[in-house]
């Protein structure tokens, strides 16, 4: 049977939506919020969709603030702290856990090549410091280092470090993470690479945390539901889905423009408007309408389906 962990399920990496004079779209957040908590899922914060690299302190800080004011009772609160600077991130965890986070997530600092025993003793020094739950972020798509297994099993070990959020691309890895971390009642493993979302559902894998759900949460929430009542059939439905449905805001496009893409498509249920924090841009009218069509496409041929 399957063990139930306290950080586990779907963990929606959210954007942050933006007025046009680049302030927190609190309007915006509310109905992202309530489409997450309709379908029961738990929200994460200032993460790489949250395009947590490019804000400013103080919007970061408004988003802590708004989402523990409109935090369901019951749900979890994840925030995350990335910085390149240690003391700032240990700054920003404090004012999440003071405000109702339930846990915050780091992944390494990302200007220097560090080494192996620099990265662990990162970790180290992070979760000493804050006192409180934090989740090791493995993303080598931004920070250009991989954290190994082996020093990720070795800080699983410490007594605030309760999960990896990991996103990198190897299904060598994706196995040898659920083999070492599946039956630990203490540590949980969550993956961040929707591609193979049904694979580490169906070996154990304690949750997702997927970008696609901000706009369609449920496919993630029956996943989730199929694969613990054991139903194949309908995870690798929803899988295809998610796969579907990431190709609209993602397929040929850099990370950044696919998160400019997400925004379109969150327009599009009236959620906020495409407007990212700069460096990053938006795209012509052309691409725009490309996404919407393609959307309505897929959408018109679920319905007839």
């Amino acid at each position: 049977m399957k063990l139930t962990k306290e950080y586990s399920g779907i963990i929606v990496p959210m954007v942050t939506p933006l007025t046009a004079g680049f302030a927190l779209d609190e309007v915006a957040v509310e109905k992202l919020f309530e489409l997450m908590y309709a379908h029961d899922v738990d929200p994460f914060i200032l993460g790489t969709t949250g395009e947590s690299a490019s804000l400013p302190l103080a919007v970061k800080k408004s988003y802590i603030r708004k989402a523990s004011a409109i935090k369901k009772k019951g749900s979890k609160l994840y925030v995350g702290i990335s910085s390149t600077v240690l003391s700032e991130s240990i700054e920003l965890a404090k004012y999440g856990f003071e405000r109702g986070a339930d846990a915050v997530a780091a992944s390494l600092p990302s200007y220097y090549q560090l080494s192996v025993s620099q990265m662990r003793d990162y970790f180290l020094q992070l979760a000493d410091s804050i006192a409180a739950p934090l989740i090791i972020y493995n993303i080598p798509a931004t920070t250009h280092m991989s954290i190994p297994v082996e020093v990720i099993d070795e800080l699983s070990h410490h007594k605030n470090i309760v999960a990896v959020k990991d996103s990198e691309r190897s299904d060598e890895r994706l196995e040898q993470s659920l083999s070492l971390w599946k039956s630990r009642s203490d540590f949980s493993y969550l993956l961040g690479w929707a591609a193979r979302s049904d694979k580490a559902l169906l070996n154990g894998g304690d949750g997702l945390i997927p970008s696609t759900g901000n706009f369609v949460p449920e496919i993630y929430s029956r996943m989730l539901k199929a694969a613990n009542e054991g139903d194949e059939s309908v995870v690798k439905q929803m899988q295809q889905l998610s796969d579907s449905y990431g190709a609209l805001y993602q397929k040929d496009k850099t990370l950044g423009e696919s998160l400019w893409a997400l925004k379109v498509l969150l327009q599009e249920k009236g959620i906020g408007e495409p407007v990212v924090m700069p460096p990053l841009t938006i795209l012509d009218n052309e691409q725009t309408n490309r996404i919407i069509d393609d959307l309505r496409s897929m959408q018109s041929m679920s319905e007839t389906s």
